[in-house]
């Protein structure tokens, strides 16, 4: 490896991601540690976690060894290889909590919807970054039908939460590249009638159930409210100092639900308190603004945009699951990158930052 290339690395971002990542085993420690057992390992969460990450080490490394440029010829592969399992989910993938997502390879198992976001983003940054003038209607329809097609395949899973974060993803990314004005007038104007369209055609009704529970939790605090609730009151049963690490009586009590994934953030503001959390907010936004760093120093427009694609991949989970946790936001089932378990969560994690990491070590290869 040249040597050059460890003195271009965004060190910085790196430790970010580590200081995220050690913070979220030590969370996943407390919350499925003191739980009770109800016939499912809970308390090996945190030790699938730290497995978790050393696969997605080896992943982030394997990231950053060849030149990220060369991703162009693989864009189009690796989004049909990815679309291709998704499209299987439905003959032979695996049902958890009522949803069909994964499929089992023996020893392990994968959720396509995780693979097809890196994809996805892989692909748009290609095709955004042929043309720097703002999109026209062909332009614009070509890119959005790359992140139409896995959506539909996604939601029929179904997968609300992942579905949104494609299509975030990619929104965000477009209108970094920019828009022409009537194009970007004429989206805005169809906003409404796509959100009807999605309430009347696309959403089940346990997803519309969420949706109206956020606006009034209290209908059915045992029911459908039962887990913005407990999250309220764990958070706020924190207060300015927290109860202390491991100590969080909701958490040991069994009160908060899904306290390993979607609601980790729940078990560390109930231990840590306002303090606590304004110092993980604090952190993560030195981790995006690490990211953004290197769309800024980027030194082509392929690896900027696919710098800029990671960055609002992590962006919209961080606000969607913040909001989410304390009542600001319906819940989606959108976990907090590195806070909350997940498998293939952690692993394509790990990926996306290889390849922010690979961007920024090579900008020695253009002349300035």
């Amino acid at each position: 490896m040249d040597k050059r290339l460890l003195g271009y690395i965004n060190w910085a971002l790196l430790a970010c991601m580590l200081l995220l990542y050690f913070t979220g085993v030590a969370n996943l420690y407390s919350a499925s540690g003191t739980r009770v057992e109800t016939g499912f390992a809970f308390e090996s969460f945190y030790q699938r976690q730290l497995v978790w990450g050393l696969c997605g080490l080896g992943c982030m490394l394997l990231a950053t060894l060849f030149d990220y440029r060369q991703l162009r010829n693989l864009a189009w592969p690796a989004y049909l290889l990815f679309l291709v399992l998704l499209m299987l989910v439905p003959f032979v993938g695996s049902t958890f909590y009522g949803a069909k997502r994964w499929i089992s390879f023996g020893l392990f198992t994968i959720q396509p919807s995780e693979p097809v976001k890196i994809a996805v983003l892989v692909l748009v940054a290609r095709l955004l970054a042929r043309d720097s003038q703002p999109l026209g209607w062909k332009s614009f329809f070509s890119v959005l039908a790359v992140g139409l097609v896995p959506v539909v395949f996604i939601l029929k899973q179904p997968d609300l939460g992942t579905a949104m974060m494609v299509l975030l993803i990619m929104g965000g990314m477009i209108l970094f590249h920019g828009l022409r004005r009537y194009v970007l007038g004429t989206c805005l104007l169809a906003v409404p009638g796509v959100a009807a369209f999605m309430w009347c055609v696309l959403m089940h009704d346990y997803q519309k159930q969420r949706v109206l529970t956020f606006l009034n939790p209290g209908d059915d605090p045992l029911g459908a409210g039962y887990h913005i609730l407990q999250s309220r009151i764990a958070i706020g049963s924190g207060e300015l100092w927290g109860k202390g690490y491991m100590e969080g009586m909701m958490n040991k009590l069994n009160f908060l639900p899904e306290r390993h994934s979607d609601f980790a953030l729940a078990v560390f503001g109930e231990e840590w308190g306002f303090v606590g959390c304004v110092a993980l907010v604090t952190l993560f936004c030195l981790f995006l603004l690490s990211i953004f760093s290197t769309v800024v120093q980027a030194k082509d427009r392929f690896g900027s945009m696919l710098a800029v694609g990671v960055f609002f991949y992590f962006f919209w989970q961080i606000c969607i699951n913040m909001g989410m946790v304390i009542g600001l936001m319906p819940v989606v089932g959108i976990p907090l990158p590195f806070i909350s378990y997940g498998g293939s969560a952690t692993v394509v994690n790990f990926t996306l930052l290889g390849i922010v990491l690979n961007v920024s070590m090579r900008r020695f290869m253009f002349k300035s």
